[in-house]
């Protein structure tokens, strides 16, 4: 979906802007002296996007400036006076490129595709794609040889010409390190306040004039609905102007969820009596129903679009009351949770008591053998691709989903192909970024891209009228749990206990105390049923040259017949959805048109 668009007309630069969106609040357009810049999603708040985008030209526009990026959900373009400036929000929620020929830029856009048609394959790119699901957003190749992807965080300066001068990619100023040990570790309760004002002050900043919060009925979208009607009715807004959107399931193992989410519902009306409720009944819904269009039809290759149909029908009921934002609970797992990755950092620096002693805690409280905690958070962040490749030998029972991890090749993929295409290179690069020389560390850097229905978001916006928003993984959330040790975090049996001591005014006691939750499973299987035969027709007629001379079709066939019946795990099947996505989207590639929608030019210097 393009937003916006830069190219140049006899070394002159035009940008346009997509009208509807404009209209809609998700494009926003300012000038100044300074020049003028086009904001694709808010800066600062939701509800400040315009001052936010006037801040943002004045702050980078005087000439030799160079601020630090704010806070918000956004890409944007700079054109000033003496040079052409393009960004995006450490968070990347919204996409940027740009296509480069005979040295300089000749083209920026939000689509991929939209700079990418006629451009020939990069074969590197879906090497690196089928490594894992949280590739794409954080490197700069694309699916086309010399269409670049601007990265979260990151500045890159062209001349007025196109030119480009550098790229500087910036970490935020709130980024922290935990401490080492337990000496000074802040005791839960002031922990706990920290946390509780940081998220409140997120939920405020991501609040429109009618706000979605997606409610489960877990901690999490509970925990943020919650602060969205305090923040409304601290601040003197009106209640009314939240919905409260929720999927409801009568049966099946999800229908075990329904207690839950009734009382979820009931504690945020007793504070905001007029708050809107939306239930959505979501029994008839199954993964993959509709694949060709949630897969085929996106900017790139969206290795969650199977579950896409769940999030879709969410989005229609919101989009059909107007809401302008939609908050979700995405991304407390990983950082609202203690960090188990510091089991490692112990083994690393010699402190093997503490290690014992802690791992035996966290398998306990886990409900899991000690000898799978070490594994898990000592010795395969050490060595990811030879923990798998050793457990493949010992486990493998002659299937394609047998003991398939996070990295290694699958099955399916041709040996030839991932050797001339640096497939194992791109593993490498991903597994060095999942866990990283310190595993504590970069489980939030990869955390800001677990948030699924992202994608899902960005390609509905424009008919649905807004971007989805995640709370918790603002930067200020993210800082404050960073800082936190693990001494201050962990409470065994009692996951998130730090988020849980933030809420205890607001939680009801059932949700307080719940830790477990019904995962998704159900409509895996029940898509898998439903549509295994379709998909293994879909890729047995595909005519891509690229989908053959990539995949051992036969094999893939048979991953999704095991799939069918049970076999594999959460690893396997997240590589094999990533995988018919793949196949999915390059059969429909052709048949899209990549044209900007309703442009208006806002500038031609």
């Amino acid at each position: 979906m393009e937003a916006l668009r830069l190219e140049w007309a006899g070394g002159v630069p035009k940008l346009s802007a997509a009208e509807p969106m404009g209209r809609q609040g998700l494009v926003t357009t300012v000038s100044s002296r300074a020049g003028t810049a086009v904001v694709v999603g808010w800066v600062g708040s939701v509800g400040g996007r315009v001052a936010g985008a006037r801040r943002l030209l004045d702050d980078f526009g005087r000439p030799g400036a160079a601020p630090r990026l704010p806070a918000g959900d956004y890409a944007a373009v700079l054109v000033c006076r003496d040079r052409i400036l393009l960004m995006r929000d450490e968070q990347a929620r919204i996409p940027l490129f740009y296509r480069t020929a005979g040295g300089r830029v000749c083209a920026v856009s939000t689509s991929a595709r939209g700079l990418g048609g006629g451009a020939a394959w990069e074969r590197r790119y879906f090497c690196r794609y089928l490594t894992g699901n949280l590739t794409q957003p954080h490197t700069e190749l694309t699916p086309f040889i010399g269409v670049h992807r601007v990265l979260g965080g990151e500045v890159v300066e062209l001349s007025i010409t196109g030119q480009r001068r550098g790229r500087v990619r910036q970490r935020s100023s709130q980024v922290g390190v935990s401490s080492l040990t337990a000496a000074g570790a802040p005791p839960l309760s002031t922990a706990a306040r920290d946390l509780r004002v940081t998220l409140e002050n997120a939920v405020e900043r991501r609040m429109g004039g009618l706000t979605a919060c997606h409610v489960s009925g877990g901690t999490d979208s509970t925990g943020v609905a919650l602060l969205a009607a305090r923040v409304l009715i601290t601040g003197g807004g009106d209640p009314g102007n939240l919905v409260l959107l929720a999927g409801r399931f009568g049966r099946g193992e999800l229908a075990g969820e329904q207690p839950y989410l009734d009382e979820a519902m009931e504690e945020i009306r007793r504070h905001a009596p007029t708050a809107r409720p939306v239930i959505v009944d979501a029994d008839d819904v199954a993964d993959f129903d509709d694949f060709r269009h949630h897969a085929g039809d996106a900017d790139e290759p969206h290795a969650h679009a199977f579950r896409a149909p769940f999030w879709s029908r969410l989005h229609t009921a919101a989009a059909e009351l107007g809401c302008d934002t939609l908050l979700t609970g995405c991304g407390a797992d990983p950082v609202a949770d203690a960090n188990p990755f510091h089991l490692h950092r112990l083994a690393r620096t010699g402190r093997f008591w503490q290690l014992t002693r802690q791992a035996r805690a966290w398998a306990a409280g886990d409900e899991r053998g000690l000898r799978d905690v070490v594994c898990a958070y000592v010795v395969q962040p050490a060595l990811p691709l030879t923990a798998e490749r050793i457990t493949a030998l010992v486990r493998h029972r002659g299937t394609v989903l047998g003991d398939l991890g996070t990295f290694a090749r699958p099955r399916w993929l041709r040996a030839r192909f991932a050797r001339a295409h640096g497939y194992r290179e791109a593993s490498v690069s991903e597994s060095r970024f999942v866990f990283g020389r310190r595993p504590e560390q970069s489980l939030y850097d990869a955390a800001n891209y677990i948030a699924a229905p992202d994608p899902l978001s960005w390609g509905r916006a424009r008919q649905d009228g807004f971007f989805l928003s995640h709370p918790f993984l603002d930067p200020q959330v993210v800082a404050t749990m960073r800082r936190l040790p693990a001494e201050t975090t962990f409470r065994p049996g009692r996951p998130k206990a730090v988020l849980r001591e933030a809420m205890a005014d607001l939680l009801p006691p059932r949700i307080r105390g719940r830790t477990f939750k019904v995962p998704f499973n159900q409509l895996y299987a029940r898509g898998l049923r439903a549509h295994g035969d379709q998909l293994v027709d879909l890729c047995r007629s595909a005519k891509n040259p690229l989908i053959t001379e990539m995949f051992d079709v036969e094999t893939l066939c048979r991953a999704v017949r095991e799939a069918q019946i049970g076999m594999g795990d959460a690893y396997s099947w997240d590589r094999l959805n990533s995988s018919l996505a793949l196949v999915v989207w390059l059969e429909r590639w052709g048949r899209r048109s990549p044209a900007l929608d309703t442009a208006v030019p806002v500038i031609a210097l």
